[in-house]
């Protein structure tokens, strides 16, 4: 039977694919043939992203596979699990002067990923540019792969997780949320730009913090869609419990949420107290006792996961896993600096599936500028544009550098 804390690849499923990923504009066109080999060269050092899925039981489990990474020339996606990606769980796709990794969301999360992007990234432009750029804290061919990468990321405290007690305070769900889109799926991303100074200047000044500050702004955007709903407002805000227990080093994924409630009694005017009430809802969440807690839950839900048949464990997850969840998501993975490699990069973007929430709001953070990647599950631009409003409103100058149809990679049926 699987460990509790290896990838739960039933969670993506052709239609609840829960893809994520990471797009880098370069400031020269991109090399999809030097791409190619550098990709190539890095598997022995992430081992861990060239797998395959195989079915084995009531499981799906990782193996090895030796076909190359597919890079293709184009924004148009492919499927994973299958011929088109060589049977990879994840791709790379190269356009103009951008290039984006995209990969199945139950083996890693944005914060286990971007590890592989900063290294893919080094050995490219070290070798596209002929320059010498300083390795040090980049992870590369020739290194010893420490545990705390690939391992049990909870190692040091599985006797604190066996032991764990409720947490003091656990949010209840909101049941009956406020919907942004409760029509057809046709989902649109939208790409910002906007100045770190500003942002943080407002987050300094108004109690909050970037992931506080663009979930109030999200939701009195939302609330201006519809002024007359009486429903709440839900936003969830996601959390590494990797992370929260001590290990930053670990590729798997881990990531869960904090939820933001804004009733609408509750008037979203005061932008100070929006941000103080939201930054303690996260606070009485975000605890190492609340982190351990799960962890408990996640062992139990797995050893009970593990006795039901596959092919009836596929058909659950697909029924279950794609329903929404939250009205709004955000989601800020700490990306401030890629060293050396800054002075190339133009923008950088995380990217993440809206299958559970209307809207999810990805943040990076590079150049001393926040990269903005908006997924939302409708085409319409209503919404986008009150929430550029509140930007504006606010003192936050947005450059809108680029809107196009949500083109993220799907994913084959499972073979039995």
């Amino acid at each position: 039977m699987a460990e509790f804390y290896e990838p739960m690849l039933f969670m993506s499923t052709p239609d609840h694919p829960n893809t994520m990923g990471v797009v880098v504009v370069l400031k020269e066109p991109a090399d999809a043939e030097l791409l190619s080999s550098v990709v190539e060269t890095l598997r022995t050092r992430f081992p861990f992203y060239y797998v395959r899925a195989r079915a084995v039981g009531n499981d799906l489990e990782l193996i090895p596979n030796p076909l190359p990474m597919t890079i293709r020339k184009t924004w148009e996606p492919i499927n994973f699990n299958s011929q088109a990606s060589n049977f990879h769980l994840a791709a790379w796709k190269v356009q103009g002067n951008r290039i984006a990794f995209e990969i199945a969301h139950s083996l890693t999360d944005g914060a286990g990923v971007l590890p592989y992007i900063r290294s893919v990234l080094y050995l490219y432009l070290t070798q596209k540019t002929g320059d010498c750029l300083d390795p040090a804290g980049f992870r590369l061919p020739g290194d010893t792969i420490p545990p705390s990468e690939t391992g049990n990321p909870f190692a040091g405290v599985q006797a604190e997780i066996d032991r764990a007690e409720a947490p003091l305070y656990v949010k209840e769900p909101t049941p009956d949320f406020f919907r942004l889109n409760e029509g057809a799926r046709d989902p649109q991303m939208i790409y910002l730009k906007l100045p770190e100074s500003q942002v943080m200047k407002f987050c300094r000044e108004n109690d909050g913090s970037p992931n506080v500050f663009f979930s109030v702004l999200l939701a009195r955007a939302a609330r201006r869609t519809d002024p007359e709903s009486g429903k709440t407002i839900s936003v969830a805000v996601a959390i590494d419990h990797k992370a929260m227990l001590g290990n930053t080093d670990s590729y798997r994924n881990f990531v869960n949420v904090v939820e933001l409630d804004f009733p609408r009694d509750r008037p979203l005017d005061d932008i100070m107290k929006a941000c103080t009430m939201a930054r303690g809802q996260v606070v009485l969440q975000a605890q190492p006792e609340n982190s351990l807690w799960e962890m408990k839950q996640r062992k139990l839900r797995h050893a009970k996961m593990a006795q039901i048949p596959l092919e009836m464990k596929l058909e659950m997850v697909a029924k279950s896993a794609g329903c929404v969840r939250w009205s709004l998501s955000v989601s800020y993975a700490n990306s401030r600096t890629l060293g050396p490699l800054d002075p190339y990069i133009a923008e950088l973007y995380m990217l993440s599936e809206a299958g559970v929430t209307d809207a999810i709001l990805e943040i990076a953070c590079i150049n001393h500028s926040f990269f903005l990647a908006l997924d939302q599950t409708f085409s319409s631009d209503h919404f986008l544009n009150l929430f550029l409003d509140e930007l504006a409103q606010n003192g936050i100058d947005y450059e809108v550098m680029g809107k196009e149809p949500a083109r993220l990679c799907g994913i084959e049926p499972y073979a039995f």
